[in-house]
């Protein structure tokens, strides 16, 4: 029953976010998604509902080394190539989705990061 009320409640907050960051042209959506063994983030335009570029963990440019996909590392390594492909796009201001998760651990690496490589939010 734990587990029921924990996965409820993160699609109550996922939910709550979701009716006020919304990701237009010229500000984009920066979606994020962590599962135990690996971390997604995608950039999104709302509007035209088309997601404008992606990068994970299970990339094969973060996946040539030996590890692992679900930790701060690899949320650093991902938030880095986002921002190295939102760049290659010239995407430069966007909004966090953190998607119901706190803004800790492996969500704070990843927009760290990609705030490093030059992204604005």
């Amino acid at each position: 029953m734990d587990a029921y009320l924990k996965r409820r409640g993160l699609i109550r907050r996922k939910a709550r976010v979701r009716k006020r960051v919304v990701g237009t042209p010229v500000r984009p959506r920066l979606s994020v998604y962590r599962s135990n063994s690996h971390i997604y983030a995608q950039i999104i335009d709302d509007d035209s509902g088309k997601t404008l570029t992606s990068a994970s963990s299970r990339d094969p440019e973060l996946r040539k080394s030996d590890q692992s996909g679900g930790n701060i590392d690899a949320a650093q390594r991902v938030g880095t190539l986002l921002a190295e492909r939102a760049k290659s796009i010239s995407l430069e201001k966007i909004v966090f989705d953190r998607s119901g998760r706190m803004y800790h651990g492996r969500v704070r690496a990843l927009a760290d990061a990609a705030r490093t490589g030059g992204l604005v939010f």
